[in-house]
């Protein structure tokens, strides 16, 4: 059998997963330096999955992921998620969401918003 390097973060339940099915992992657990790390990384590959998603289904798979990904850099960084999501409403109570596709093409106005 073939060995194959992954060098990324991964799930918890990989590892068990993989030798269930016959691998032979080694994994190594990361300080929280390079966890951090690790998970903006995670999250750049999570993003690009999410852009080259095919179809509804895998698109959602990729969010929900995608989802996992930032929840795990809040946890690390002691946010709660529903801080995050209480200073997204009231951002999006502000200044709007994106529901009007709206694509500003230019303006005069300079100072920040």
């Amino acid at each position: 059998m073939e060995r194959k390097n992954f060098n990324k973060l991964v799930r918890d339940k990989i590892p068990e997963l993989l030798d269930k099915n016959g691998g032979e992992t080694e994994i190594e657990i990361l300080d929280n330096e390079k966890y951090i790390e690790c998970l903006l990384e995670k999250l750049k590959e999570e993003c690009e999955e999410v852009i080259s998603a095919d179809s509804r289904e895998n698109l959602t798979e990729e969010l929900a992921d995608l989802l996992e990904v930032i929840n795990a850099i809040a946890k690390t960084n002691d946010i709660d998620f529903d801080k995050i999501e209480k200073i997204r409403l009231d951002k999006k109570e502000k200044r709007g969401g994106f529901d009007s596709k709206i694509f500003l093409k230019s303006s005069n106005v300079i100072n920040k918003i």
